[in-house]
């Protein structure tokens, strides 16, 4: 496994922890579950992809981090009580972008 398909799977399981360590500090059990299984399961059906290091899982993964950060940013300015997890969601989702931007920059075919 090189290096690239195990910094970005590692960011990936950083991200997916986050979300359900917040999704758990601020809501209910049930409601943090069915939070937590909507906002975990595209990366759950990505991961093995990029533990395979397929590029296609990698370019999806840029597009997967969009809503992240979005709502991340959103929650770090108008929430103040969340300001922390939200920073931390903010630059996992910064982080898996630029390792798949990377990753496929290293995985690049020859021409």
């Amino acid at each position: 496994m090189n290096v690239s398909r195990r910094v970005l799977s590692g960011l990936v399981l950083g991200l997916i922890a986050e979300i359900v360590l917040w999704a758990y500090l601020r809501y209910r059990p049930f409601t943090a579950g069915l939070l937590s299984l909507t906002a975990v399961l595209p990366w759950c059906v990505l991961l093995p992809g990029l533990w395979r290091g397929l590029r296609r899982a990698a370019l999806w993964s840029i597009l997967l981090t969009s809503p992240y950060l979005a709502y991340g940013l959103m929650e770090m300015l108008a929430n103040p009580g969340a300001r922390i997890l939200a920073a931390a969601q903010v630059l996992l989702s910064f982080a898996v972008f630029a390792a798949a931007i990377a990753h496929l920059r290293v995985t690049r075919p020859q021409d």
